[in-house]
């Protein structure tokens, strides 16, 4: 399990990064107020690195991963850092799902090009291969991940990681992780594990549907648990803690993917994910995408009424009716919906995983002859096919869930060597 050695000009970067995130801000020509009054200053991987001068990279040819959101705290992008850094020679760029600039839609191939400010090749994870060919690492000492995820099982940039770091393994090349926050907290673990026989590559270990762990701490349970054999090394963040959410950071959110406008987005898509396999829209193509639901047929005033007798702590819903323009889905463009949208009370009571299915037994409950599947893809985010059969065949939510903690539990336990923070 190895870690990134920090330097004396890193410690002394960290004491910087305890000053209020305002004066921080302002160092670095920014003029935007922390979410929170919360003192804090987290680095990230990317400023833990630059602070020790890229030691962990000197001299070495290196690949990198990352999206728009591999930015350090002054918003410099990781690819310029590592580019201009004379220590470094960045030979070669990866990109995820949605392309290098985040702005391809969810499912759309992405293509090799080649990016305009350095003129290094971006070779894409999301096109004729998901995985590094040996093509695209010869002549690599180690390949480095930085992307922002969302703490949920179901989000494909963890599993580029974790083929990534299969290829760097076979490739017998370095695998360095530039940790970032968990982005709705690092101590919940909510719904169910995933069963092996539903891998896909939007779910491809059996991990919780919220894990509650980094980027970082995920790649050493991967790689350790399920023997991926990498020579990994996780650049730790500094000040960051398990309980923050992403508001409490005092980093900038970066939208990891068109419909991920917020942290907040990202909380309610741990459950509302779901909703993506069946026939209700999830709110792409709006200003509150994973925060609503809602279909042309939906009775959403009673659909609110049933979810308010459920007693769900840490929710409210209110019955809404909004208008997708463009989803990314091809639902109900155009068209105006009748829905529910689900509002956080209580972050650290609110259970999006359980509310989620208990909104899919109440869509049943009132409209048994509306709601349809899309039964693969719903079964491929659910990691099985047991929870839609048991929506179908009339479960209350309650029973569908009720081994659900006693996973969660088991899975705190396999992720417990692997927590490299407080």
């Amino acid at each position: 399990m190895n870690k990134a050695k920090r330097s004396p000009k890193a410690a002394q970067f960290a004491l910087v990064a305890t000053l209020p995130v305002a004066t921080l801000l302002q160092a670095c020509g920014g003029d935007s107020e922390p979410a929170t009054g919360l003192v804090t200053g987290v680095m990230t991987g990317i400023d833990v690195l630059v602070a020790e001068d890229f030691e962990r990279l000197r001299g070495l040819s290196v690949g990198l991963i990352t999206n728009q959101t591999g930015v350090d705290r002054s918003g410099a992008s990781t690819i310029d850092r590592l580019h201009r850094a004379p220590e470094v020679d960045l030979v070669a760029l990866f990109s995820p799902e949605h392309g290098i600039r985040g702005a391809a839609d969810p499912g759309a191939l992405v293509s090799d090009t080649v990016d305009r400010r350095t003129g290094l090749i971006v070779h894409s994870l999301y096109g004729q291969t998901r995985r590094p060919t040996d093509a695209m690492l010869a002549g690599l000492d180690a390949l480095v991940f930085d992307i922002q995820g969302v703490g949920v099982r179901y989000y494909t940039y963890q599993w580029t990681m974790a083929l990534a770091m299969g290829a760097a393994a076979g490739a017998g090349i370095e695998f360095i992780v530039l940790d970032r926050p968990n982005p709705i907290d690092g101590l919940s673990v909510q719904g169910n594990v995933l069963d092996p026989a539903f891998a896909t590559f939007v779910g491809l270990y059996p991990v919780a549907m919220r894990h509650g762990l980094t980027g970082g701490e995920l790649a050493l349970l991967l790689n350790d648990h399920f023997a991926l054999g990498a020579r990994l090394t996780v650049v730790e963040m500094e000040g960051w803690e398990r309980r923050m959410a992403f508001d409490d950071t005092g980093l900038g959110w970066i939208s990891p993917s068109p419909n991920m406008p917020t942290a907040l987005t990202a909380l309610h898509y741990a459950g509302l994910c779901l909703f993506e396999g069946t026939n209700l829209s999830v709110g792409r193509g709006t200003d509150r995408p994973f925060e609503q639901i809602g279909a042309p047929w939906l009775d959403g005033q009673a659909l609110a009424a049933w979810l308010r007798s459920q007693d769900l702590p840490g929710v409210r819903f209110e019955a809404v009716t909004f208008t997708p323009h463009g989803p990314g889905d091809g639902k109900f463009a155009d068209e105006p919906l009748n829905g529910v949208r689900f509002i956080a009370t209580d972050r650290g009571s609110y259970d999006p995983t359980r509310t989620a299915v208990a909104a899919l037994t109440g869509v049943r409950t009132l409209h048994p002859e509306r709601l349809e599947w899309t039964e693969a893809h719903f079964d491929r985010l659910a990691g099985t096919d047991r929870l839609r059969l048991a929506v179908q065949a009339g479960l209350e939510w309650p029973e569908i869930v009720s081994d659900w903690e006693s996973q969660a539990s088991d899975f705190r336990a396999l992720r417990q060597p692997y927590l490299l923070y407080p």
